[in-house]
């Protein structure tokens, strides 16, 4: 039988498991269904479209919950268990009222997320925060020329280039200078990362744009929300645009853009 509420966590995350274990049996005496998935485990979970994907622990386990879910065109419920999360607003004590306000039908909010391909790869890969280039070897730096549709846009010798999501407009992208971006935006941000000799300013485009960023002298690393997902040889080229299919985020309790920054940037204490 397909649950109604998955609860997804790390196997190293004892409160995580604790949680989800009790607020099974607290749902459970109201007749909704509900099941664990370790993240880290390699499994295929029984859920479909109708589950709630209730993610348990911080950003990282948010992130990897927000593709379970985007893969299968289920909600995802964002549960803060760590010390900080720009990604989360729902408090661990409030879980089993959320995830039935959840499955009642509370309000969603369509969250931008990135389809990168490389050139060569039939393979699409997804990002809810960002893909970033970057280079292969300690010490160099790689050159990337990008391009936005057919339009030649700035050639940055650099640590990297990526692009990011408004979601994750707090993240990678807020540390190396970028712009914090209302999340319900239709734009995508081009930020490079410690450019030598070149504009440092990020480049925020429209979501029905695409993104190319070619490898020009260096081979290069491609890395989304964290994972590894290939390389680029010298003359290959990573396309970025927008994901057909949104991050459907349940949105329990207001989340806007003056509560991320009051509540995770912590006014500059964070």
């Amino acid at each position: 039988m397909v649950s109604q509420l998955l609860f997804a966590a790390f196997s190293n995350r004892t409160d995580a498991i604790a949680l989800a274990r009790e607020a099974g049996r607290q749902l459970g005496e109201d007749g909704i269904t509900s099941s664990l998935h370790l993240l880290d485990v390699d499994a295929t979970p029984d859920v479909d479209a109708s589950t709630v994907v209730v993610s348990l622990g911080g950003d990282g386990t948010f992130l990897k919950s927000a593709r379970l879910a985007h893969g299968l065109g289920a909600r995802v419920l964002a549960v803060n268990l760590g010390r900080l999360g720009f990604l989360l607003n729902v408090p661990s004590d409030e879980v089993v009222a959320d995830a039935k306000s959840a499955l009642a039908g509370d309000v969603v909010v369509d969250r931008l997320a990135l389809s990168i391909s490389v050139s060569g790869s039939s393979v699409e890969e997804f990002a809810l925060n960002e893909v970033v280039v970057e280079r292969a070897h300690a010490g160099h730096m790689v050159r990337l020329k990008t391009y936005v549709d057919d339009d030649e846009y700035l050639t940055y010798s650099a640590d990297g280039v990526m692009v990011a999501t408004p979601t994750g407009s707090t993240g990678y992208n807020f540390s190396a200078g970028g712009p914090v971006v209302e999340a319900t935006l239709p734009v995508m941000i081009l930020t490079p990362v410690a450019p030598h000799f070149t504009i440092d300013r990020s480049i925020v485009v429209a979501d029905d744009k695409v993104i190319r960023l070619v490898a020009e002298d260096k081979p290069a690393v491609i890395v989304a929300d964290g994972r590894d997902i290939g390389s680029l040889r010298v003359g290959q080229f990573v396309e970025v645009r927008k994901s057909p299919m949104p991050v459907r985020v349940v949105a329990t309790r207001s989340f806007d853009l003056a509560t991320r920054l009051h509540e995770g940037l912590r006014e500059g204490h964070a």
